[in-house]
């Protein structure tokens, strides 16, 4: 398992690293919306949907959506708001389940969650690669989500004693989540120190770091939720020893809307 997660890491690093600083405009947006497009595929099998020919389906109206919306250029507040408001509904699910889970036990329900959760993600990404430094503003995110990850993980780890969402997710501690909250915060905060920024600037940037923190462990907790629903370990075999696409990008999903509305908020006080 090791051996198959590293030669997947060696093989797939190097192209995610390449996409993102190579690539600009619309190529840019084919690259993210290729792995999205992967995604929609796993979350019809999370929606319930057996089928392979459902699972393309799935994907390839997805993929269609993507190729409309860019060409509509829509401002990427339309997309921002019903994210937000989707992860607050999920982090209800969450918190509730699993009572409450009968009114989305449909798929097609399940399916309309899929658009809420991967195409702001897709759109978020897009809108920030095209924002001057937007490849620094895209390597902030991801460094602030994996920082959180692995400081959750070392935490959890060291002193994890209390479950946070044992009928969800069993392995994930509230010192789990208080440590990678901290560890994130304080990269945070470094970058900032050295960016020079204000008191009132790191403040605020200090609030957003925490809230995409935050939110993309509920994003984390939602596959883990529709996984455990369908009683399945991974969201596909594509990435081996890593699973699927989905449990790869599950946090960011969640995390890239709230980065971007941080951002819109944060961006012009700077300015």
């Amino acid at each position: 398992m090791l051996k198959q997660r590293v030669i997947t890491a060696v093989i797939l690093a190097p192209l995610a690293v390449a996409g993102f600083v190579l690539l600009q405009g619309a190529w840019f947006a084919f690259f993210i919306g290729a792995v999205v497009a992967l995604a929609g595929w796993e979350w019809a099998r999370l929606c319930g949907e057996s089928r392979q020919s459902g699972r393309v389906v799935y994907a390839a109206t997805l993929a269609l959506l993507m190729i409309g919306l860019y060409r509509d250029q829509w401002p990427v507040i339309y997309y921002v708001i019903p994210a937000l408001l989707w992860w607050l509904l999920a982090s209800v699910m969450i918190v509730r389940y699993p009572a409450g889970s009968g009114l989305w036990k449909g798929s097609f329900v399940r399916q309309l969650f899929g658009l809420l959760i991967l195409l702001p993600a897709w759109a978020g990404l897009v809108w920030l690669r095209a924002q001057e430094f937007g490849l620094w503003l895209i390597f902030s995110l991801l460094i602030l989500v994996w920082a959180a990850d692995i400081g959750a993980y070392f935490a959890g780890k060291t002193f994890g004693r209390s479950k946070l969402m044992p009928a969800v997710s069993p392995g994930k501690t509230r010192e789990g989540l208080l440590g990678g909250l901290l560890v994130s915060e304080v990269l945070a905060l470094a970058a900032m120190l050295y960016l020079g920024w204000g008191a009132g600037a790191i403040a605020l940037g200090l609030l957003g770091a925490a809230l995409v923190v935050l939110v993309s462990v509920v994003g984390d907790l939602t596959e883990s939720l529709f996984k455990r629903e369908e009683g399945l370990k991974d969201s596909s075999n594509l990435l081996p020893g890593h699973g699927g696409v989905l449990d790869r990008i599950d946090s960011l999903t969640a995390a890239i809307p709230m980065f971007v509305a941080c951002w819109l908020l944060l961006g012009s006080y700077l300015a």
